[in-house]
């Protein structure tokens, strides 16, 4: 009665307002006082006076209290606490919002539980629950993902305004202090946001339009198409009272992006399962969970046993290129090829892939206009590069030519657009490495340790640098060269230490060698190998350089073409009939011989007229990345060093390479 009395006396304008953060103030100090701290304030603060002054999107974050959690230790830094929070996101402005997101900077190593109301955007793709406690988190709206105005709402606060309830656990938080993030934000283009003010348990911020932000005029209803790396569209097709036909189309749009046997998942958010499929198909077909959850409550009479998919989490692959003429699963244009997705650069018909599912819904999205997209979008491949995805917006439906060829189209009942970008590999994250080497050093400098990462158990030193190595010892696995790598160093009169590195792990390893280096140019040779079971068809790699790109002239067994993006970029791939880099096999001798890898080799070119200062013996002639099938690969932290000799044994490589590959074409192992 005290609340329904307070919002009567205040003017109509403010009221809603009012009510909402009075009521969210009460419900914060109630929470707080049944807890084992106290943050000094026995009545709730009142409604801070930037909020009814802000003319902008306001957030708030409000911490409603915590509790120890087992299990229960002495140590404070490794005692878990479980806590609530609420965040708001309220749009005080004159300007629609579209697809909001918001910074929450948490600091305590807070792992998330759940987040109603919002989808975690930085997360890994698995859902909850997210570690965000070190670098903080993107939080974006759902199933709420636009905020109107109060003037197009006449003051409508259930469109104005979206509340997100947070449950998480937090670590290395004193009894008596009160752990809030170091801030939060806006991070929709377009907005500035200044420091967030704290009060106690309460934290807010007005972040308006940025004046010299220039938005581009397009007059779409909804958001406009995002460039991303990967990019996929979410087309409703048509549309039922409890269920809908979809198609998802993903589109490569990076010179450098790949994906090979691809696998997508996502998560349906509101107890959707997939009836059926065409060109793609998912990896578990289980009524299970629709006979005992809330599916086969609703859906009674339903035949089950033909469902295709009834988890949360499905795992979806493309088809295999036999099942492409299907009349069940096939007959779609850009299905059917195995996962594989190739740049642009290479072939455009292999850069988009395109499957159909049809979708059961479950109250209370029983109509035609309750279509809600699946969240936490993740795809992933064999040896390619890692994409993060965003969340799915909101883009005008897309446009379909007529089938039959007359000048008409026709439109998707609803589209989605999920924008994915490539991601750095974290350092001993790489799945592929290169090594250095130069006809003026003897030894190679191998890749680096743990490179591509090691087990926690490893007997070896995780992060001790490579040792120098005999040219002959790149083409035997690691395991065989540890006898070669110690009568190197005792002959080089190199020092061991006392626990060797670990190997570097990679299934992918890449020699760059400088061959030779003339008055009027330079050249290297470049070795790919595959030391895992498995082929790569249509594998390409790419070089980045910093000084030598200008006087790049030819490649002459690969075929070479430079990129404009990236920048200074060589992108090779096998010619026809070299397309394949083949697995790893058995020696002549397996008994006493090591396992062979797949083998590429070429040489490459450059001429000095068009850059004149180039050092080649002092770095300039090594790459700065190296790519291999779109992945980002580990380089090494040194050069080879000079050792006196105008030429040594290293030189001897890329003959024993290059005949070894010439005996595997000719017996055909290569195909």
């Amino acid at each position: 009665m005290l609340i329904r009395s307070t919002c009567i006396r205040i003017p109509w304008t403010w009221r809603v307002l009012s009510c909402i953060a009075l009521v969210l103030f009460s419900s914060s100090i109630q929470i707080t006082k049944a807890q084992d701290y106290d943050d000094g304030s026995d009545t709730p603060p009142a409604p801070p006076p930037e909020q009814g002054k802000c003319d902008g999107i306001f957030v708030t974050y409000n911490f409603m209290g915590r509790e120890k959690i087992y299990p229960l230790v002495k140590n404070v830094s490794a005692q878990a606490w479980s806590f609530k929070a609420m965040a708001t996101v309220l749009n005080a402005g004159a300007y629609e919002l579209k697809s909001w997101k918001i910074f929450i900077g948490f600091q305590h190593n807070e792992l998330l539980v759940s987040a109603d109301g919002a989808v975690v955007v930085d997360g890994d793709g698995d859902g909850f629950p997210v570690q965000v406690g070190k670098n903080g988190t993107l939080l974006a709206g759902f199933p709420q993902s636009d905020l109107e105005t109060a003037i197009d709402t006449a003051g409508d606060y259930t469109q104005m305004m979206v509340q997100v309830n947070i449950v998480g656990t937090q670590f290395g938080v004193k009894p008596k202090a009160t752990p809030m993030p170091k801030t939060i934000k806006l991070v929709n283009d377009g907005y500035k946001c200044p420091a967030a003010t704290r009060r106690g348990s309460y934290m807010h911020v007005c972040c308006k339009r940025d004046p010299k932000y220039k938005p581009k005029k397009i007059k779409t209803k909804f958001m406009p198409r995002q460039y991303g790396d990967l990019s996929f569209t979410y087309d409703v097709l048509q549309a039922f009272e409890n269920k809908y036909m979809a198609q998802v189309t993903i589109d490569n749009n990076h010179p450098l992006g790949r994906l090979d046997q691809w696998n997508l998942t996502w998560d349906w958010m509101r107890n959707e399962f997939i009836n059926s499929m065409r060109g793609a198909f998912t990896h578990r077909k289980d009524p299970s969970d629709c006979i005992y959850g809330a599916q086969g409550q609703y859906y009674q009479d339903f035949d089950f046993s033909t469902v295709l998919n009834c988890q949360k989490k499905p795992v979806i692959s493309d088809l295999p290129p036999e099942l492409q003429n299907d009349d069940k699963v096939g007959k779609l244009p850009y299905c059917c090829k195995n996962g594989t997705l190739l740049p642009n650069t290479m072939n455009e018909t292999k850069a988009r892939a395109i499957f159909q599912l049809e979708v059961f819904k479950l109250p209370p999205d029983m109509n035609r206009t309750a279509l809600y997209p699946p969240q936490n979008w993740k795809i992933e491949g064999v040896l390619n590069p890692t994409y993060k995805c965003g969340p799915p917006f909101r883009v005008d439906p897309t446009e379909f030519p007529d089938p039959s060829g007359i000048a008409s189209t026709s439109s998707a009942v609803a589209s989605w657009q999920v924008s994915c970008n490539i991601t750095r590999p974290k350092p001993k994250q790489a799945k592929c490495c290169v090594s250095f080497s130069s006809y003026y050093a003897e030894s190679v400098v191998p890749c680096s340790t743990c490179a591509c990462g090691c087990d926690d158990d490893a007997r070896c030193n995780q992060n001790a640098d490579p040792l120098p190595l005999p040219p002959d010892a790149l083409l035997v696995p690691f395991d065989n060269r540890t006898e070669k790598a110690k009568a190197w160093a005792h002959l080089k009169h190199h020092k061991l230490p006392a626990k060797l590195p670990c190997p570097d792990n990679c299934g992918v390893s890449i020699n760059w060698h400088v061959d030779t280096d003339y008055k009027t140019g330079w050249t290297a040779r470049i070795t790919l190998f595959n030391w895992d079971e498995f082929s790569f068809v249509d594998w390409f790699a790419a070089f980045q350089f910093k000084k030598a790109f200008p006087g790049y002239e030819k490649v002459y067994s690969f075929n070479g073409t430079t990129l404009t993006r990236p920048n200074n970029t060589i992108f090779m791939e096998g010619l026809p009939g070299l397309n394949y880099l083949v697995g790893e096999v058995n020696g002549t001798h397996p008994d006493r011989d090591p396992r062979v890898p797949g083998k590429q080799q070429s040489v490459i070119s450059f001429l000095k007229k068009d850059t004149p200062h180039i050092k080649v013996a002092e770095g300039d002639g090594f790459p700065s990345k190296v790519f291999f099938n779109g992945e980002e690969c580990a380089l090494p932290k040194q050069f080879p060093a000079r050792s006196g000799a105008t030429r040594s044994p290293i030189g001897l490589l890329p003959a024993i390479l290059l005949s070894a590959a010439t005996f595997m074409l000719l017996t055909g192992r290569l195909n």
